[in-house]
């Protein structure tokens, strides 16, 4: 993934960042990306939460569904 990357390149990647963004704005930054993070994770663990069912409900019959015989009336 990090194929070839030392440690000056990154040192040259985060100056940039501190030029772009300036000193003053890289805490705001890091805690705005800290909160996407932490609402990123709540998401997905509410979407674990409805794939897997509260309820199982009742097992299914063996058999074919029937109706209760009622009372007949003949004519």
């Amino acid at each position: 993934m990090l194929h070839g990357l030392t440690g000056w390149h990154l040192l040259i990647v985060l100056a940039v960042i501190l030029l772009l963004f300036g000193a003053a704005k890289l805490p705001a930054l890091a805690q705005s990306l800290g909160q996407s993070a932490r609402v990123f994770k709540g998401e997905m663990k509410a979407m674990k939460a409805d794939e897997t069912p509260a309820d199982p409900g009742p097992p299914p019959s063996s058999g074919p569904a029937v109706p209760p015989a009622g009372p007949t009336s003949a004519p």
